[in-house]
């Protein structure tokens, strides 16, 4: 028989194999590689187009809230403005009030009173003066409750002036007094 040498046959087969399977290995990095690539550029893309989303929506918002500040700056103006319109209408209101006040002051003083000072606060009055009896100052507290510009007198202190001690002066009584102004403008609306 014949001998047949297939070692170097199996050799090259097994060569051939190898240089198949580093090729297919080679070829499945590169393919793997341009994957990942593929994906890590994808991915980027997503991050980039998001930043830019986020970007955009920072911008908005800055816009917004500018615009929510100078809103509420409006508003604040709005209110002030708004304010000083209804004092200002008040005081137009009120203009003829004073007025009225002074001569109705004028018409329930009763004979033998008179008044040495009057300070308004608000729609409260504080009347101080001096009367020849304690009877004046009671008809003072009743022409006040009756009159249509003054309500609600309230005696706060009557006492007999010492200072004077001359004749028929000497039962002259100083009294302080305190009343409310009536706005006929609230009358009218009750």
């Amino acid at each position: 028989m014949a001998q047949i040498n297939l070692l170097p046959w199996r050799e090259e087969l097994r060569k051939e194999q190898q240089r198949q399977f580093l090729t297919i290995l080679g070829l499945s990095a590169v393919l793997m590689g341009l994957i990942v690539l593929a994906v890590h550029i994808q991915i980027a893309g997503m991050i980039n187009n998001q930043q830019s989303r986020n970007d955009f929506l920072k911008k908005e918002i800055s816009k917004v809230e500018k615009q929510i500040k100078e809103i509420n700056n409006l508003a604040k103006e709005k209110k002030r403005l708004l304010s000083r319109m209804e004092v200002i209408e008040t005081l137009q209101r009120n203009r003829p009030e004073v007025v009225h006040l002074f001569d109705e002051i004028v018409k329930v003083m009763p004979e033998g009173t008179y008044l040495s000072s009057m300070k308004q606060s608000g729609k409260s009055l504080s009347l101080n003066g001096m009367a020849q009896s304690n009877a004046r100052v009671s008809a003072l507290m009743r022409n006040i409750d009756s009159s249509p510009w003054l309500s609600s007198p309230q005696l706060q202190i009557i006492k007999k002036d010492t200072k004077k001690k001359t004749g028929a002066d000497d039962d002259e009584r100083s009294f302080i007094l305190k009343a409310v102004q009536v706005s006929q403008a609230e009358e009218n609306k009750q």
